[in-house]
């Protein structure tokens, strides 16, 4: 763990792309399928994402969203959400994990969905692509200075594989990072029970694989259940088969008593009368 230095680094402009201000640029409409980020005035345009990038960003959704679910946090997790971390620089990442209410304010103004209020999303994920200094100094930089509680580096490079993790600690002045690497577990310090493999991350199952094994696993557990109630059931009826033969077995029990006692009745009325004849019962 280290403390950080924000250091003074630009990263290279397109000098055919307009200067804009902030509000121009929640408006700005470009004629191609490219996404901007803002830096200093200028449209930064960003590369297009490789397959392995894809499966980060989606592998990591998918795993905050459940997270987030499980334990009844009123957050969302977002991609293509836009993050101002100064008056003229706005980004892109990743990955951005913000409370509901943020974006829905987002959501409630014209123009491009960039989360521009005091409050703060409170994880933000970086895929490391071309540009690695941009990802590791001057976007730490940026977020750093517009307080975002904790900022995620994913370094999928061959020979430089590893997550870095910044976070703002209380009695820190500023970012402090620890690198995770290859083989261990990456432990978020806004989420303490988010608790990810390095390794699944760097090298992600497809999404669609994740899904397809949580639906078996969901049938199979349904199934289960199916089983547990059919035998349930089963159960309940042995009971009541018992319940049955208990009750027929008493009710059984109770005709012969009453057999019994109304043969003692004919009985007893056959030696009164006997002896109404005058005839003893017992000499005969």
């Amino acid at each position: 763990m280290s403390q950080s230095v924000v250091p003074a680094v630009e990263e290279k402009q397109t000098d055919t792309l307009p200067t804009l201000t902030f509000e121009e640029y929640r408006f700005y409409q470009s004629d191609s399928d490219v996404q901007y980020e803002l830096y200093k005035g200028k449209l930064i345009p960003m590369p297009t994402a490789t397959v392995l990038h894809i499966k980060i960003c989606e592998y990591l959704v998918y795993k905050l969203q459940r997270y987030l679910a499980a334990h009844n946090l009123d957050l969302v997790v977002k991609t293509g959400l836009g993050v101002r971390t100064d008056e003229d620089k706005s980004r892109i990442p990743d990955v951005v994990v913000c409370t509901k209410s943020l974006l829905e304010q987002a959501a409630a103004r014209a123009g491009a969905g960039i989360l521009d209020f005091d409050e703060k999303p409170l994880l933000v994920v970086e895929v490391v692509s071309e540009n690695r200094r941009a990802d590791y100094v001057i976007k730490r930089g940026e977020y750093e200075l517009a307080n975002v509680p904790e900022y995620c580096i994913v370094d999928p490079k061959n020979g430089k594989q590893k997550i870095r993790l910044f976070a703002l600690i209380e009695g820190e002045d500023g970012y402090t990072y620890t690198d995770y690497l290859p083989g261990e577990e990456m432990v978020s310090v806004v989420f303490p029970d988010l608790i990810l493999s390095v390794d699944e991350i760097l090298n992600p199952t497809l999404v669609e694989e994740l899904i397809n094994a949580e639906q078996a696993r969901l049938l199979e557990l349904g199934q289960e259940a199916a089983t547990e109630r059919q035998r349930a059931d089963n159960e309940r009826q042995r009971a009541n088969d018992e319940r049955q033969r208990a009750d027929d077995e008493r009710q059984r029990a109770n005709d012969e008593s009453q057999r019994a006692d109304d043969e003692r009745q004919r009985a007893e009325k056959l030696v009164a009368r006997l002896r109404e004849l005058g005839v003893d019962p017992d000499s005969l």
